[in-house]
């Protein structure tokens, strides 16, 4: 049984997708042997700004409930889901969805595990900038727990390889704009 938080609010803004420019200089360290010299491109409020590249995966995390009146306390997942775009001149930004609370469905507080961030992010900007790169073997599918989408902010947004053939990311691929 999960402990009881008190019920002081927090001044945490939830929101459902999360940027981690912080991380830049670790995927640059992480692409550096290959010569590839990518820059963090910033997101814009409605993404219209002009991508050659974008891809779907997942990231892992631990997320904390900070309803005081919730019973839950925290989860973990391997599959928090995070798009990737990719700009010219090696360019790029990436986007990490969060999910939202089973017991009580409030947006959660994502914790990256910023290694697996760290190593897609670097590996789809290796493959983007020409580098021949062997594709990482990330678990067996079916592993942990079920993907619950309706608690999944990625898969609300069309981007969670999770969530199923019929949302944005299917679309995407049909039209050619998720490139490998």
């Amino acid at each position: 049984m999960a402990r009881r938080r008190s019920s002081k609010k927090s001044n945490y803004n939830y929101r459902p997708i999360y940027t981690f420019p912080e991380l830049h200089e670790r995927v640059c360290s992480a692409v550096e042997d290959d010569d590839v010299e990518p820059h963090w491109v910033d997101r814009d409020d409605d993404n219209a700004r002009d991508h050659e590249n974008e891809y779907s995966t997942n990231v892992m995390g631990t997320f904390r409930c900070e309803n005081g009146s919730c019973s839950n306390d925290s989860w973990g997942s391997k599959k928090v889901a995070i798009v990737i775009r990719g700009y010219e001149d090696d360019g790029y930004n990436a986007e990490v969805f969060n999910q939202r609370c089973k017991a009580c469905n409030q947006l959660g507080v994502l914790t990256l595990h910023e290694n697996s961030y760290v190593e897609r992010v670097a590996y789809r900007v290796k493959k983007w900038a020409g580098v021949t790169v062997e594709q990482p073997h990330y678990g067996q599918p079916g592993e942990g727990p079920p993907h619950e989408r309706d608690l999944c902010e990625g898969c609300k947004a069309g981007y969670c390889l999770s969530g199923g053939v019929d949302d944005l990311s299917f679309a995407q691929m049909s039209l050619g704009r998720r490139h490998s």
